[in-house]
């Protein structure tokens, strides 16, 4: 089974979502901060490389954050919580970043996946 690292990102302004610029048929959706684990590459090493990559930052990986949520019959995404170590998030790869309050959580549309997550995110937000 292939994983997906998705990250949950919990700072005093919120939950950091990110705004996915490509491909056409999922632009202007929403997600969690990840990708694919390489081979080799921990869960945990993953969720770093991909903060610094997306985002440019460095985080501390925390626990496990709700189910895994299969994508295919091979692949699941796999979220973690975070939180931020060194540098400010820019959006490198996706049309922009937001932090988001258990209230603004309903109010972007997102990935299929990530929406499967909303109940185990909402619960990180005071």
């Amino acid at each position: 089974m292939r994983v997906v690292v998705g990250t949950a990102i919990v700072g005093s302004h919120g939950l950091l979502a990110q705004e996915r610029a490509f491909p056409p048929e999922v632009a202007g959706m929403w997600e969690v901060p990840g990708g694919r684990v390489e081979p080799g590459e921990t869960d945990e090493e993953a969720v770093r490389r991909e903060c610094m990559e997306e985002l440019g930052v460095t985080v501390a990986v925390g626990e496990r954050v709700g189910p895994d949520v299969p994508l295919r019959d091979d692949l699941v995404l796999r979220v973690y919580r975070a939180s931020l170590v060194d540098g400010e998030p820019i959006a490198r790869e996706h049309r922009t970043l937001r932090w988001l309050t258990a209230a603004d959580l309903p109010t972007v549309e997102w990935l299929p996946a990530d929406r499967v997550l909303l109940p185990a995110l909402r619960a990180l937000l005071p």
